[in-house]
Parts: structure tokens; sequence; C-alpha cells
């Protein structure tokens, strides 16, 4: 079988690390996603496991799409009964860049037209109920070639099933556990959030702290694909279980806002990780922890309004007078769209990390790299 996982850019080079230390082969990191090959087995164990992909997507065919009646019989072409039962529900969503069909409504319905003519020919039926089971079809049309899938997933593998509800401009999951592992955080020193919100980054951080896997209290679109032997999911769920580590962790969250802290709390809970990762409400312009080594991993305001951008750089310039203090052993590993962030903070980073926050362009600034 062959997979493509969807990244946040800046993300591509982490996930394929990922999917190299799940054994698959054929890695390869492109803009914007990976692409791999694997077995069935393979399905369940990457949607459990990754910690940076968005989605896993099932690659169903690649073919030259310049026009409509292209687009139709290559999409025509690929063996759909082979995954989509009788009454299964088959929408198809997609996108299109540098090629002549640019007009995503018109090649979902020439792509869903397609697949219900294969579909029907081969079930003896002129209307399809979709009725049963969710194989969402997704298409990429890029430079007049296109690649038709199936989402695995469903919902994004960001949500990882422990952050009901979220503090205002959210950091997606998958992109803080990137922050955690681009510290090189393994779980042996501690770990500090001074900005937590609602808790994502320490709560990834243990994640990553106790080897657990992401996606083990969610559901995947494709539990429920009658092909895929249920018992692959079991099977998947018991290894990623039986890598998990117990230890005791140093891991804490600090916010302004005591209602965040309360959501963080509650959100550990709901991650398992609560008695690994303590969160207090607490003033990060007087942040200091013991200690003569660690890490610090946040994600500040960045302030995108006038008012807001004030407020930050007054933050940025307070943290910076704290973060001044801190011994020669601590690093610090801070995600800011703001193109002053240096300034304001007093200190030039020993490196920089271009990432994307959603489509918002950040970058990780690093200290203490030497």
């Amino acid at each position: 079988m062959n997979f493509a996982v969807p990244t946040l850019f800046g993300l591509e080079g982490l996930c394929a690390d990922e999917i190299r230390r799940l054994g698959l082969p054929s890695v390869q990191a492109e803009n914007g996603r990976v692409l791999c090959t694997g077995t069935e087995g393979d399905l369940p164990r990457l949607n459990l496991n990754l910690r940076t992909g968005e989605r896993v997507l099932l690659v169903l065919g690649t073919f030259p799409a310049g026009n409509f009646d292209a687009l139709f019989e290559g999409t025509r072409a690929l063996p759909w009964e082979r995954f989509i039962p009788r009454e299964g529900q088959f929408p198809v969503k997609g996108h299109s860049l540098n090629s002549a069909l640019h007009s995503v409504p018109a090649c979902q319905s020439i792509v869903k037209k397609s697949v219900a003519a294969r579909l029907g020919e081969a079930y003896g039926l002129n209307t399809l109920p979709e009725t049963g089971a969710l194989y969402q079809i997704q298409f990429a049309i890029m430079k007049d070639t296109a690649t038709l899938m199936l989402d695995t997933s469903g919902a994004g593998l960001h949500k990882r099933g422990y952050r009901a509800q979220g503090v205002i401009a959210p950091l997606r999951e998958t992109l803080a556990a990137a922050m955690v592992l681009l510290s090189r955080y393994r779980g042996r020193d501690p770990l500090c959030d001074p900005f937590c919100g609602s808790g994502t980054i320490p709560i990834e951080a243990a994640l990553i702290a106790r080897n657990r896997a992401p996606g083990l209290n969610r559901y995947f679109s494709a539990q429920k694909w009658g092909w895929l032997d249920k018992r692959l999911w079991m099977e998947a769920a018991d290894q990623a279980m039986d890598q998990e580590f117990d230890g005791d962790y140093e891991i804490w969250g600090g916010d302004l806002d005591p209602a965040a802290v309360e959501l963080a709390r509650h959100n550990a809970q709901l991650a398992e990780v609560d008695d690994i990762v303590s969160f207090e409400a607490a003033d990060a312009r007087t942040f200091h922890w013991g200690g003569l080594y660690g890490r610090v991993v946040t994600n500040p305001p960045y302030g995108e309004r006038i008012m807001e951008r004030r407020e930050a750089e007054e933050l940025y310039r307070a943290f910076g007078r704290a973060w001044s203090k801190f011994p020669e052993g601590w690093k610090l590993f801070l995600l800011s769209s703001h193109t002053e962030f240096e300034r304001t903070f007093g200190r030039q980073a020993d490196k920089k990390r271009k990432l994307y926050n959603g489509m918002l362009k950040c970058d990780l600034f690093m200290y203490g790299m030497k």
C-alpha cells in the first residue's frame, strides 16, 4: 500500500523520521507531506503513533489530468470497489495547484460522478445508497497530475481526544509535539511552559516522555472499514502500549489565567498524563525555576493586532529579563510570528527554524544551543 501523510509546513522532516522509526520503507519527504509504503497493518500503526502528521491518506492512484475527460477516465480506472462497499458514503474534497483544472468544485463533481459510475457498475445499481461507513475521497491535482486518495483518519490527527475545548488561539497539538521534539526532550530534565494556555505543550511533552501513542484515546474512520481486519487495530494498540515507559518526570505549565490552568489540568486528565504534569497560575514576567539545567518550550501571545502587538512586546521584554537570570544549562525554544521578537526579547537567538502555526508563518527561536 502507498500512504501520504500531510504535515504543517516545516514539519515534513520530523514526520519522515517518525515514519522511519516505525519501520516503514520508501519514506520520502516533500513540501507539506510525507510519502511511504506499507502493509494493511501499518495503516493503524501510522494513525495511532504519529505525533507530527496531520492525517493518513491511502493513495489509490496517480495519473495525468490535463482536462475533465482525463480526470474522469483516470478516476474510473481505479479499483474503488475493492475499498468502498455497496453502502459506503464517499464524499469528495481536494485541491488543485498550477493546473489547467483549477475549479475545485468542478473537479469534485467529476471525481464523484466517476467513482459513482465505477461503483454502480460493480454493484449493479443506478443509484448508490451511501448509508454506510464514511470513505472520504481526497484528490490533489498538481501540474496537471491527479492523485486520488482515501482518508483513513477522519478527524485530523492533531485531535488527540484530550482537548474538548481550547482557549483563544490554541496551538495545534502536532505543532506542540514538533516543538518538544525539536528541543530534543527525552524526559530526563525539567521541561517548563510559562505560557501554557490549555496545556498543549506540557501534555505533548508528557506523551513523548512516556512514549505514549497520541492516538490511543480517539477513533479513526478506517476502524469501520470492512476490508480492514479489526484485529490489526487491536494489535497496533497493544504494541503501542507495550512500548510505554514508566518514570518520574518534571513537566510544568503555568499561565496567568486561572481558568486556562483549570482547563489544562482537565485536558491532562483526559490525556492520562495528569500524574506526571503539574499546572499552576503563574506570571511569565517573573518566571524562574530551580536547578542548573532544563528546557523551556513555549508559545507566548503573538500580538497580531496593533494594541495587542504593543502588549506582546512588553511581555517579551519582561520575559527576556526573567530568562536572563537562568543558568547557562537551560535551553529555550519559543515560537512567535513577531518580526521584532529578538529585539524586544533582548537577545539574538542561537538558531531559528521556520514553522507554520496553521497558515501563520512563525519562527522557533532557540537559545542555549551553543
